[in-house]
């Protein structure tokens, strides 16, 4: 009859692997340090790391006092208001948002180009076009929705 092979495997220290893992790093990810080197440099030269470590040193009092205003009547009325806000700028389309700043950077761009304020014609022609009745139709009926949320119930 044959014995049975008695095998026990080695014990396996976890601190030799990250040692290695530790000793091999520069060598693996020396370009990712340097540039990790240079973030830390400019973020010292700006102060932002001093910035940083008076956050983190300041932290008990910081969030003492965002606590105790958001206790107040005012600090909840500011927390829902951001909310609400998120809630819209959630819902906005960022295609049409990125359309919309470049019809806005150019229309600031004319603007900066014209000597004098356009006449009424001018103006009237702007808004006859099919674009500005688009524009006039989209601004009346956020114009009505103001409207409608300022009613008294």
């Amino acid at each position: 009859m044959a014995n049975p092979i008695t095998f026990k495997p080695l014990p396996v220290d976890p601190h030799l692997e990250l040692e290695r893992r530790l000793h091999a790093a520069p060598r693996e990810h020396a370009e990712a340090l340097l540039v990790v080197y240079d973030i830390l440099q400019a973020a010292h030269d700006n102060g932002l790391l001093d910035t940083a470590h008076g956050l983190v040193s300041a932290r008990d009092a910081i969030f003492g006092k965002l606590a105790e205003y958001a206790k107040t009547p005012e600090g909840e009325a500011g927390i829902r208001n951001v909310l609400a806000s998120a809630k819209i700028v959630a819902a906005l389309d960022s295609e049409t948002l990125d359309r919309l700043s470049r019809s806005i950077a150019e229309a600031s761009q004319q603007h900066g180009q014209e000597q004098k304020p356009p006449s009424l014609w001018q103006l009237f022609k702007r808004a006859s076009s099919e674009d500005g009745r688009r524009g006039l139709s989209f601004l009346t009926l956020l114009l009505s929705g103001l409207g409608k949320s300022l009613k008294r119930p």
